[in-house]
């Protein structure tokens, strides 16, 4: 039977919720708007079933009346009710319900372990357990939190995890047996895209030039990152050699702004919310964003072995669609506040909700002094495209992880799994992107995905011959 539409955890059909006091704008204050939202997680954390309805709901208005002006005339002229059927009348809301429900086919596995980094950029695979998105498609996922990239890959080759998350170049580099037995793995989606950033010690707050940089010892996650590429990238760019006028050392990420608050190493490229528990410490200030150096690039991915999909296709559409169900709840500025409070728990992120909030905001503070305003700080695209795994390649090929010719389409179409990500995103209503391969500007530079190999040698700093 259908829920009363004021019972909607967004207020989807309240024509009042339009004032600026709170982060979902119905409320005078954000105190006012914690206390109802808490107050309705309660009563409703039981209901897996009203709450995926409420996202899809929400997601309808949204798409019918994307400016909060003409959501709030059109509920002001026609009321609740009347509304809601409305809507029905022209989409199936029912059917939309429905389907974010629907299994199809028998579950080959139900019991899941699932590893993961306490980072932001793990959200859409996080939140899918607190907000029972797993749960809405038969899945009894158990979320591992894992100390290190060195040992989310270890979990995956041994089995002990079913899917993971993962950086966004580890599936390739395992999948070609670089830097471990070689593994078959796949990306089903990209995590986020954006969210990281260069954060460098108090000490060197009038040393902006990277050129003053020489010596400096810096921190990345792991070396099949993109934090890896995007800073060698930078300094490559800045006119310094990655592998000789500096020191990169691979620090998990928990452990990076200890390291920087103790001086062994002067920055990092790492991941959020370190760089702002960096400032809310007082230890750090945040250089320059990740999407400064490549907006749009890729992160995190959430992928699993090439083995698990064969074995348990059915299982593996279920984790597909509790992944991007997520992915596009959390795209939505509207609710980052509520993504935030879910991810921070000690289960999970295990940060000071503030930390986390100034992340997916995007108003933050930078260190230094000021309050910024990035909205796009950082996001949850969830469209693993092809061009990306070519760019990955590419910087593989530059630095020197790969030698010899390589194929570059063939082994990002093998690894990234685009085709499924729009079935999957298609079934479920969402937004589906044409093509497979985009053209990027990387710090001014273009990236052709189809000249992926002149790319490659086009760099002056290198270690390709």
């Amino acid at each position: 039977m259908p829920k009363a539409p004021e019972q909607n955890i967004f207020h989807t059909y309240d024509a009042e919720r339009a004032g600026q006091g709170c982060s979902c704008g119905r409320h005078g204050s954000q105190r006012q708007h914690d206390t109802e939202q808490e107050v309705l997680r309660q009563t409703r954390a039981q209901d897996v079933e009203a709450l995926t309805d409420d996202v899809v709901e929400e997601s309808v208005m949204r798409a019918l009346f994307p400016r909060m002006a003409q959501r709030r005339d059109f509920l002001r002229a026609v009321g609740k009710n009347t509304a809601r059927a409305a809507i029905a009348s022209v989409l199936p809301l029912g059917a939309l319900q429905a389907m974010a429900q629907e299994k199809n086919g028998a579950l080959e596995k139900k019991d899941l372990k699932i590893g993961f980094i306490a980072i932001t950029c793990a959200a859409p695979l996080i939140m899918a357990d607190p907000l029972g998105f797993y749960r809405k498609q038969g899945l009894n996922v158990s979320l591992n939190k894992t100390a290190g990239w060195a040992l989310i890959r270890d979990k995956m080759i041994n089995k002990e995890h079913d899917a993971s998350h993962f950086l966004s170049p580890m599936p390739i580099a395992m999948s070609m047996g670089i830097g471990s037995n070689t593994a078959q793995m796949r990306i089903a989606t990209i995590q986020n895209i954006n969210g990281q950033a260069i954060t460098l010690h108090m000490k060197h707050k009038d040393k902006r030039d990277p050129r003053q940089w020489k010596g400096f010892k810096f921190a990345v996650p792991f070396e099949y990152s993109m934090h890896n590429f995007l800073l060698r990238y930078y300094l490559a760019e800045n006119g310094l050699d990655p592998d000789r006028d500096v020191q990169i050392r691979v620090t998990p990420p928990p452990e990076m702004v200890a390291n920087l608050r103790a001086g062994n190493i002067d920055g990092f490229l790492g991941p959020d919310p370190f760089n702002q528990r960096a400032v809310y410490d007082e230890v750090g200030f945040i250089h320059l964003l990740s999407k400064e150096i490549w907006d749009g690039h890729p992160c995190c991915a959430f992928g699993t072995s090439e083995e698990f999909v064969k074995q348990n296709p059915n299982t593996f559409a279920a984790l597909f669609r509790s992944v991007l169900t997520a992915a596009a709840m959390a795209r939505d500025p509207a609710n980052r506040a509520l993504v935030a409070k879910v991810i921070s728990p000690a289960a999970y992120l295990n940060q000071p909700e503030t930390v986390v909030e100034q992340v997916l905001t995007g108003r933050f503070a930078d260190g230094l002094g000021n309050v910024k305003n990035v909205p796009g700080r950082a996001d949850f695209d969830p469209v693993p495209w092809d061009s990306m795994g070519v760019w990955i390649l590419t910087q593989m090929k530059r630095w020197g992880y790969i030698k010899g010719d390589v194929d570059y389409k063939a082994i990002a179409e093998k690894v990234l799994l685009l085709t499924e990500a729009k079935k999957h995103m298609k079934e479920l209503g969402q937004p589906v992107p044409d093509g497979a391969y985009r053209k990027y500007s990387i710090m001014g530079k273009e990236f052709d995905p189809a000249k992926a190999e002149a790319y490659a040698n086009s760099f002056a700093i290198k270690r390709t011959a």
